[in-house]
């Protein structure tokens, strides 16, 4: 049974991280007047918050092989779902970035220019199996060997991630550009890591 939802505040939303073993991590995004969900949980403190900032926009989701509560909160809240990982183009006030283009894997990220936001799925995370060097975010160990360099043109003040709590301010942009750079360097600490993640 997983526990009560931490919460990450933003200056335009917040997100809400669950506290089960890999920390899914749902966003509620205040732009243009309207609340954006991004890849959300169905989690109903989380949404009655999101429902007290306005009206929503839409759900948007950004990776394909991961619904979560996407289609099922697009129906109830009678607004668009935005499947946006085909990448390209844009979902409401965001621009949308393609990250992983495989046969088994589709995956988008949103810029959301005026606030300096960064918001990605899978690709990069702060949870401990993601982060495993120094710094607070880290790349997906399946994409160690080949990571997504395009995101290093983004220079984020808020890194949003699906699993784990989000990095803000000056140092954002630094610890994404390390997180890439470290990608292959940091696979032995990876490796070593698995097991006791295992074990979660």
């Amino acid at each position: 049974m997983t526990s009560s939802p931490r919460f990450d505040e933003l200056d335009s939303g917040f997100s809400w991280v669950m506290g089960d073993a890999l920390e899914r991590t749902s966003h509620a995004l205040l732009a243009d007047g309207k609340v954006w969900l991004v890849d959300p949980v169905d989690e109903p403190v989380a949404l009655e918050r999101a429902a007290a900032l306005g009206e929503f926009g839409g759900v948007i989701q950004l990776l394909d092989r991961h619904n979560r509560d996407c289609a099922g909160l697009a129906s109830r809240l009678r607004v668009p779902h935005h499947k946006t990982f085909g990448g390209g183009g844009s979902a409401g006030p965001f621009q949308v970035i393609k990250v992983v283009s495989l046969p088994v894997w589709k995956e988008a990220a949103l810029w959301w220019a005026p606030a300096r936001t960064l918001v990605v799925a899978e690709a990069v995370g702060t949870h401990p199996l993601w982060a495993v060097g120094n710094g607070p975010a880290g790349i997906h160990p399946m994409l160690r060997v080949r990571p997504p360099r395009g995101l290093a043109a983004y220079a984020p003040e808020h890194l949003l991630v699906g699993h784990g709590a989000g990095v803000h301010g000056r140092q954002t942009t630094t610890a994404l550009q390390d997180a890439l750079a470290r990608s292959r360097r940091d696979l032995p600490r990876m490796l070593l890591k698995l097991p006791s993640m295992r074990r979660h």
